[in-house]
């Protein structure tokens, strides 16, 4: 046998070894199933605030004004003067006393009611700050609910980011960072 054969033989049985291994511990290596998960649909997960928050305005009150006479004196012995002057103007004699009589009695109940009803009509506007509390509404988005499929198998996570269409799979499990099981 000649020696270049013998080292032909040699170096091709080894070069063949050496690219089996290699092929070998490829295959052995590669992943049982798919590298991605299909991302089916994906569902935002929310959280609505109430935040409480003060509102002041500036509004107009009425008021009735305050009553300096509250018996209405001022206007009964105003009306008396008044009813027992047109009173004295009436008859004659004894008459003219009666009648002076009864035109201030008249002229004094006249008279205190129409203090009265001045007083009612009397009202004095100012202007207050009026507050109050109203809440806003604000709806966070705090994950997704995402619904995916890994070869025949559907399943659902929850995840902290918004995902693309596929999901990394490693050893049949997706390749999740901050993600928790949806439920």
């Amino acid at each position: 046998m000649n020696q270049s054969l013998l080292v032909g033989l040699v170096a091709g049985a080894a070069v063949a070894t050496t690219v089996g291994a290699i092929g070998g511990y490829q295959m052995l290596s590669e992943p049982a199933g798919p590298a991605y998960a299909e991302v089916l649909a994906v569902e935002d997960v929310t959280r609505t605030r109430q935040t409480p928050r003060e509102v002041c305005e500036t509004v107009p009150v009425t008021r009735q004004a305050p009553v300096q006479d509250q018996n209405q004196i001022l206007g009964t012995v105003a009306g008396a003067v008044v009813g027992g002057a047109l009173g004295n103007q009436i008859g004659g004699g004894s008459g003219k006393k009666i009648a002076t009589a009864a035109g201030a009695v008249a002229g004094g109940y006249a008279g205190k009611k129409t203090q009265e009803r001045m007083q009612g009509n009397s009202t004095q506007t100012t202007m207050e700050q009026r507050c109050r509390t109203v809440q806003d509404s604000r709806t966070d988005v705090i994950g997704y609910d995402v619904r995916y499929r890994i070869g025949a198998e559907e399943g659902t996570v929850r995840m902290d980011r918004r995902p693309g269409e596929r999901i990394p799979v490693r050893d049949g499990e997706l390749v999740l960072d901050g993600s928790a099981p949806a439920g």
